[in-house]
């Protein structure tokens, strides 16, 4: 009896010694989004601040679970009138609502390049579900002994879903900002 305990202990520690924690790399990462513009162009935003943690079985992608969150406070279309407005009740509100965060439901493997990514998206503290296409780069160690993976994750939200509401219609009839928005994300993690 005394071996069976012992066994089941050591079981336990090599399956949480398995478990790998990959850190989202921010100076090789990107989180963009594009919204349509009175119907006829479009606008690229990005967040410049940003953090994730990817949970991993070993090496097995199709086991991991995501996290993400996003500063709302530092979104950046290149234009700081139009970002003090977003960063406003009128869409973020980032003062009251300082995150968007993201977290896994599953990571679905369709084949050795492609996943899909299902999960919680919480913005202004409404949490939705949401589906996103995973492109795998691949995993290489780079020159100090670190392993790599790259991804680029895309999908598409409507903004109102969230209470991002604040819009205005053109004579035309068409909105200044569209509801849809594209979400463009090339992400690099590490673990040592």
């Amino acid at each position: 009896m005394f071996f069976f305990k012992n066994h089941k202990i050591d079981k336990a520690m090599a399956e949480t010694a398995t478990q790998t924690i990959w850190k989202v790399d921010p100076t090789h990462s990107e989180i963009l989004f594009k919204v349509r513009h009175m119907v006829i162009s479009t606008v690229t935003g990005r967040f410049e601040r940003f953090d994730g943690t990817v949970e991993t079985e070993g090496d097995r992608l199709e086991t991991a679970r995501v996290e993400f969150v996003i500063d709302t406070a530092s979104v950046n279309t290149g234009v700081a009138d139009r970002d003090n407005h977003l960063r406003s009740d009128d869409f973020f509100n980032a003062e009251k609502y300082p995150q968007i965060r993201f977290v896994s439901t599953a990571f679905k493997k369709i084949n050795d390049q492609e996943y899909e990514l299902t999960g919680n998206l919480t913005i202004r503290d409404v949490t939705r579900p949401v589906q996103l296409k995973v492109e795998y780069g691949g995993m290489v160690k780079d020159p100090w002994g670190n392993t790599r993976a790259g991804f680029v994750v895309t999908g598409k939200i409507n903004r109102k879903d969230f209470g991002l509401k604040w819009n205005m219609l053109l004579e035309t009839g068409g909105a200044v900002v569209s509801d849809e928005v594209q979400v463009q994300c090339a992400v690099e993690f590490v673990h040592s």
